[in-house]
C-alpha cells in the first residue's frame, strides 16, 4: 500500500496518473495547500520542502532497508514507482540516460516555467508585464524544445511512453488556461492529446476534482501560498 498526499495540481497529476497507470494500490490523504496543511510536522518530516505530492511505501522489498519509505520530489517519486514495477522505463543504458536528461529537464524548465507564468496569470495582484511576459515567452521556448524533441518520435524517448511523458504532459495539459494556443505546435499537440486518451491518464486527472479551485485565493490564502520564508 502507498500513502499518497494529494491535491489536484500538475505536479499532484504526476503521481496520480503513474500510480493509475502501474496499477498500484494507494490510499490518497488530501494535502489542501491553501489551507496551510503542508505545513503540519507529520508532512514536513515526509516532505522537508513543504511541497506535494509525496508518498509513504508501505511495501518496499529491500532487506537492508525495511520499513515505510517516505518520498518527496515528483521526479524522485516516478524514479521508485519505475523501478519498483519494471514499468515506463527504458532497459538500454542510452534510453535510461536519455531518460534522466528529460524527466530533469521538465522539474528544471518546463514545470518551474509554466508554474511562475500561472503564478502572474492566476494568482499575482495587479499588472506585471515584464514578468508576463518573461514567463510566457520562457514557457513558449520549452514548448519548442518538446516540438523539436517529437520530431519522427511519437513519445519523448522514441516509440514507447515513459515517466519523461508522464513528468512533461500535465504542464502542457494547461496550455490554453495559461494563455498559450498550441496551434505552432503540431507535434506537441498531438502527444497532448494520445496521452490525453489513455484511461489511466483520464483517472489519475480526475482525481480529486471535487478540491480544484473554483475562485482566485482570497488574502489569507494568497499569504500562505505566495508568503513564505525561511521561518514558514
Amino acid at each position: 500500500m502507498i500513502d499518497f498526499y494529494y491535491w489536484p495540481t500538475p505536479n499532484g497529476w504526476k503521481v496520480s496518473i503513474m500510480l493509475e497507470e502501474c496499477g498500484l494500490d494507494y490510499r490518497t490523504i488530501p494535502l489542501n495547500i491553501g489551507k496551510g496543511e503542508q505545513f503540519r510536522p507529520e508532512f514536513l518530516a515526509i516532505s522537508p520542502n513543504n511541497r506535494m505530492p509525496a508518498i509513504i511505501d508501505h511495501d518496499v522489498e529491500d532487506a537492508a532497508d525495511a520499513g515505510p519509505l517516505p518520498i518527496f520530489e515528483s521526479g524522485a517519486i516516478l524514479m521508485h514507482l519505475a523501478e519498483k514495477t519494471g514499468q515506463f522505463l527504458p532497459r538500454s543504458l542510452r534510453g535510461r540516460k536519455e531518460l534522466r536528461e528529460w524527466l530533469f529537464w521538465q522539474v528544471g524548465n518546463l514545470g518551474p516555467m509554466a508554474g511562475q507564468l500561472s503564478h502572474f496569470v492566476n494568482y499575482a495582484p495587479g499588472e506585471h508585464p515584464y514578468s508576463l511576459e518573461r514567463y510566457a515567452n520562457e514557457y513558449q521556448r520549452c514548448l519548442g524544445v518538446l516540438e523539436r524533441r517529437l520530431e519522427g518520435r511519437d513519445y519523448l524517448l522514441g516509440d514507447d511512453y515513459t515517466i519523461a511523458d508522464i513528468a512533461a504532459w500535465p504542464w502542457v495539459l494547461i496550455a490554453k488556461p495559461l494563455g498559450q494556443p498550441l496551434d505552432d505546435f503540431p507535434r506537441v499537440t498531438c502527444w497532448r492529446q494520445a496521452i490525453k486518451e489513455r484511461p489511466a491518464v483520464q483517472r489519475g486527472v480526475d482525481l480529486g476534482k471535487q478540491y480544484r479551485r473554483q475562485a482566485p485565493p482570497d488574502e489569507d490564502e494568497r499569504r500562505i501560498l505566495f508568503g513564505q520564508k525561511a521561518g514558514r
